[in-house]
């Protein structure tokens, strides 16, 4: 998302200063006093025009709180109705049996979460109440044996977007409500009773269903979803887990899960309403409608497509780094940049800075950059689907080896979307254009020759000359000022970084 830099600050002349002749003056006539603020201008501070919608959504971020403990929460109507939600839906589902703790056994704890859910303009949505385990004091072995689940990619989240945009697709969008209480445990889990249920002394909480905070959790639940899905119709996707597609004579409905979230789409209409019918019948759903918000993407309908923003997403960071008030820059790194171990101070405490480099890295997809490394860019059309820029695992002995260890990596990534296509109903019948700006990297992936400057690369990277015979990749140069990758790999000028940035198709939203 391009930093768009402040207007200027208008030129203001200081407040005239009373003139103080010495002459005229006694020497006995003590000093007049000075009030400290006279020596500056005195002015109401105001942003300018182009940031009114970003400081009325930052208001609106700061006047949001959310209770830090049960107490707190307790004395507010709209948190009780929330929590008296919560627990209707845990008695509803038979999460639990009150019993008596058997001797030998371990109990766990459990705590309320409280959560204010907002639109994509800042706006509350609802309050939410979650009670959820401490998980972190279960033992692997008597507690929980395997907690792996998969979740969709970010990168399979926008090539479904851009999928839909080529083939003029719309985009739902639903949500199942507690889904993890959907999935049975098969251990014996105990749980103390939580704030606000009523008990007997001495009973605890036997778990019958996955709640949320066990280890084992979500991957009962996505076990759960797989067997109900499957059961429609639907296949499971060999390349992304999280992916079910579901062909007939009539289209192709596609499904992709990110954990108790799920994009629609497809070319058969009456498919989509048999399947959000066919969902509502095993699990109490929301349904949505067209999609407009996911995993910190907000989908924009525009002509002729979609348009992907994450306004509020950077907009939250910011305000949870106490940045709100700062003043943008033209471009996200300083020009030239090198950075040692030993620069700066250390933080007394780091735990922000790295909430907050995870949720970049993870939700925004940015990167730090410590000089020159390789990195990608994907493109699905004109949409930007994939891209990555991440310090090689090896040393390289000369560029043209890293070049080329970046372009096994993009291969690679280029194979694995053709593929995801194929399981999206897409065919691709051409081989996919693979641009590079090093000439000799080119020359090693088009000559299966081995000499004294390539013998050392490892046989893996040369799987780049096998897609290119076998036509999947056609590599072609391009010159250096037209490599759009340059973006995530290098720091770059105000016009360079503009230039890339229109090459990509990014543009500013407000975030109203």
């Amino acid at each position: 998302m391009p930093a768009t830099p402040l207007s200027p600050e208008p030129s203001l002349s200081p407040e005239p200063v009373p003139h103080f002749d010495s002459s005229t003056a006694s020497s006995s006539t003590p000093p007049l006093p000075v009030d400290p603020s006279s020596r500056y201008p005195s002015r109401v501070r105001q942003p300018p025009p182009h940031l009114h919608d970003y400081e009325c959504y930052f208001s609106a971020l700061c006047s949001i709180h959310e209770p830090a403990s049960y107490r707190e929460a307790s004395s507010d109507p709209l948190w009780q109705k929330a929590i008296a939600e919560e627990l209707d839906a845990l008695t509803k589902t038979r999460t639990w049996d009150l019993v008596s703790l058997p001797p030998g056994k371990s109990v766990i704890g459990c705590k309320w979460i409280f959560k204010v859910k907002t639109t994509a303009d800042g706006s509350i949505d609802r309050y939410k109440a979650r009670l959820v385990a401490k998980g972190y004091t279960q033992e692997y072995g008597i507690d929980y044996e395997e907690t792996f689940a998969p979740v969709a990619r970010l990168t399979s989240v926008r090539l479904l977007i851009a999928l839909a945009t080529v083939r003029q697709w719309d985009l739902f969008q639903m949500d199942v409500k507690n889904a993890f209480l959907n999935g049975t445990i098969a251990e014996e889990v105990y749980m103390k009773p939580p704030p606000g249920y009523s008990h007997l002394p001495g009973q605890v909480c036997k778990l019958r269903r996955a709640l949320y905070g066990l280890k084992q959790a979500p991957r009962a639940w996505f076990s759960m979803f797989c067997s109900k899905i499957v059961e429609f119709g639907y296949t499971q996707s060999s390349h992304d887990s999280a992916l079910f597609t579901r062909c007939s004579s009539r289209g192709i409905v596609l499904l992709l899960l990110y954990v108790d979230d799920m994009v629609i789409t497809g070319d058969d209409r009456s498919g989509i309403s048999d399947h959000k019918a066919y969902l509502s019948s095993c699990f109490e759903m929301k349904d949505l409608g067209p999609l407009r918000y996911f995993l910190g993407l907000e989908v924009l309908p525009l002509s002729g497509g979609y348009g992907i923003s994450q306004v509020k997403y950077a907009s939250d960071l910011v305000n949870r780094a106490g940045l709100s008030d700062n003043k943008t820059s033209d471009t996200p790194l300083e020009l030239n940049v090198k950075f040692r171990p030993s620069d700066g101070e250390l933080l007394a405490d780091p735990t922000l800075y790295r909430q907050l480099l995870f949720s970049m890295l993870t939700g925004l997809e940015m990167f730090l950059i410590d000089g020159p490394q390789p990195g990608y860019s994907v493109f699905l059309g004109y949409s930007p689907i994939s891209w990555r820029s991440k310090k090689q695992s090896t040393v390289s002995r000369s560029s043209t080896e890293a070049e080329y260890r970046a372009l096994a990596d993009t291969t690679s990534e280029i194979v694995w979307l053709r593929w995801l296509l194929q399981d999206m109903g897409v065919h691709l019948d051409s081989s996919s254009p693979l641009y590079c700006d090093n000439k000799s990297a080119m020359q090693i992936a088009h000559n299966a020759v081995f000499h004294e400057r390539t013998k050392h690369i490892e046989v893996d990277c040369h799987f780049v000359r096998h897609h290119c015979a076998l036509g999947t990749v056609d590599l072609l140069y391009v010159p250096s000022e037209d490599q759009v990758a340059d973006l995530f790999t290098k720091s770059l000028t105000r016009s360079r970084l503009g230039y890339l940035c229109s090459k990509l198709k990014l543009c500013s939203f407000d975030p109203s």
